[in-house]
């Protein structure tokens, strides 16, 4: 079983079906990737994107901002086999760089947690195109049995082995649209989204938004791995996960965000290049990128 990540599209936490053509063009833009259906209609109407990043790394979404240097903190529980485990996520967004394809992207630092102990972390990266929607570019998940490195075997790299990385959020989400957050052969990764609401007002211990985007995240290939419920607040990004089905349930609520220090950003920093250096004697995949860098934005 592949597990859905939290807040990327691989193997920790969290997208051909119905799509208008899956896979990436020879000259590095985008397929159609978007369809809503209408209830009124029996034929979906498409949405399509240019593929165009003349700016990939202003991520300014409204309901997926990365602004370097801001630190995303979820705690909850999973639930696996009827037994219930302690568990945490901590999402960073770097000031680091990294070109894949001819894309510049954001490269994210996702660490997650079970019972205090890691057991995987990740560089994934991010780019949005012209229109705004913000699209996966490949992941490097490192897993972890009790504190000791064991691998990353799933680590992928957009238009690397035929890997298609999809949208992961939509610049104008409406109810009923549907994507692929990606499509990676090699690993038999397949995540379908469908937006199942929007304008929801959600609480949290700490705080209620509002304008609540809900997205159902599902692996057609993997009917055990169930849905996965994903809330987003504009201005904010994630702030809830839920699920319902499968044979492993992932729970968790926002509860912090805020800014790195220069010395903790600098920290960050060297723990993502780590990383980063790491991955080029461990993925084959990964040696097709050139290497991250700091890039003054």
């Amino acid at each position: 079983m592949f597990a859905r990540s939290l807040i990327t599209a691989g193997a920790l936490g969290a997208t051909c079906g119905l799509l208008l053509g899956c896979g990436q063009s020879a000259n590095g833009t985008a397929p159609a990737a978007v369809q809503q259906t209408q209830a009124s209609s029996s034929a979906p109407a498409s949405q399509h994107v240019s593929g165009q990043y003349t700016e990939p790394l202003a991520i300014d979404n409204p309901m997926f901002p990365l602004v370097p240097g801001t630190e995303f903190t979820y705690h909850g529980t999973i639930v696996e086999g009827g037994e219930t485990k302690e568990h945490s996520v901590v999402f960073t967004v770097t000031d680091l760089v990294k070109t894949i394809g001819n894309v510049r992207t954001v490269v994210a630092w996702d660490r997650d947690f079970r019972e205090g102990g890691l057991q995987e972390q990740e560089l994934a990266f991010f780019a949005q195109d012209d229109q705004g929607n913000v699209w996966n570019f490949g992941e490097y998940p490192e897993e972890y049995d009790n504190g000791k490195f064991t691998g990353a075997p799933s680590t992928w790299i957009r238009g690397v082995g035929g890997a298609y990385g999809g949208i992961h959020m939509l610049n104008q989400p409406r109810t009923g649209m549907h994507y692929k957050e990606g499509l990676i052969p090699a690993i038999q990764f397949d995540d379908l989204s469908v937006i199942s609401g929007t304008g929801q007002t959600n609480c949290t211990p700490g705080r209620c938004y509002h304008q609540v985007l809900v997205v159902d995240e599902t692996s057609p290939n993997d009917p055990t791995s169930g849905h996965q419920i994903k809330y987003y607040s504009p201005g904010t990004g994630l702030i809830r996960v839920g699920a319902r089905g499968g044979d492993t349930q992932e729970f968790l609520t926002l509860t912090a965000v805020r800014h790195l220090s220069q010395a903790e950003m600098t920290k960050a920093r060297a723990e993502a290049l780590a990383m980063d250096r790491r991955a080029y004697k461990v993925s084959k995949v990964y040696r097709t990128t050139k290497p991250a860098e700091q890039v003054l934005r």
